[in-house]
């Protein structure tokens, strides 16, 4: 018997450094977004301000905290240095996981979302609350979204920095309003 939910989504769309540039330097906007720079010894000569680093091979264990930590972002940026292996690698596993926890878009409808409104429900029942449960049974409510309160969570678009860091640096390398500790130095061509 075939499953009838969808895969999550496993190839994550890209984002120039321009369009990156724009909306971090957008007040409104740079509060919406997450830049997530999995280099790992080479995080090195510079990052894109504001980025949370967090290696690519801390990915596994970091992976189910990020989507805490930013599930109140509509953008999630990964890069790495030329985001051709890891930064595509992790925002695919970000995605990956995501939709397994929370389900399509973030809904609350995943298998960690589900076990936790079906604990939800067993508790009240087992305290004598009022259940919608018949004979011990689990019962799934539903989503926020589908008792027509707002869903707390919200729904994210997963990106990859095009061209990574090297790319960003090359452009905005020396701009201090999106760049931190950069070294020239260590971006010279040789």
């Amino acid at each position: 018997m075939a499953s009838s939910i969808a895969p999550a989504p496993v190839i994550p769309g890209r984002i120039t450094a321009d369009a990156l540039s724009k909306i971090l330097l957008n007040p409104s906007e740079s509060n919406k977004v997450a830049v997530i720079d999995v280099r790992g010894e080479d995080h090195i000569g510079g990052h894109i301000l504001s980025s949370m680093h967090v290696p690519s091979n801390t990915l596994d264990h970091a992976i189910p905290s990020l989507i805490r930590k930013l599930s109140d972002k509509e953008i999630v940026i990964f890069h790495c240095a030329l985001s051709q292996v890891r930064g595509p690698k992790a925002a695919a596993q970000y995605m990956r996981e995501r939709h397994r926890l929370l389900g399509p878009q973030g809904a609350g409808r995943g298998d960690v979302g589900k076990t936790l409104v079906k604990s939800k429900v067993r508790s009240e029942a087992t305290e004598g609350g009022a259940s919608d449960s018949k004979n011990g049974e689990w019962v799934d409510e539903g989503t926020a979204e589908e008792k027509g309160e707002e869903s707390k969570l919200k729904e994210q678009k997963v990106y990859v920095l095009d061209k990574g860091f090297e790319g960003w640096q090359e452009v905005y390398g020396r701009d201090k309003r999106l760049t931190e500790n950069w070294s020239e130095e260590l971006w010279q061509s040789w």
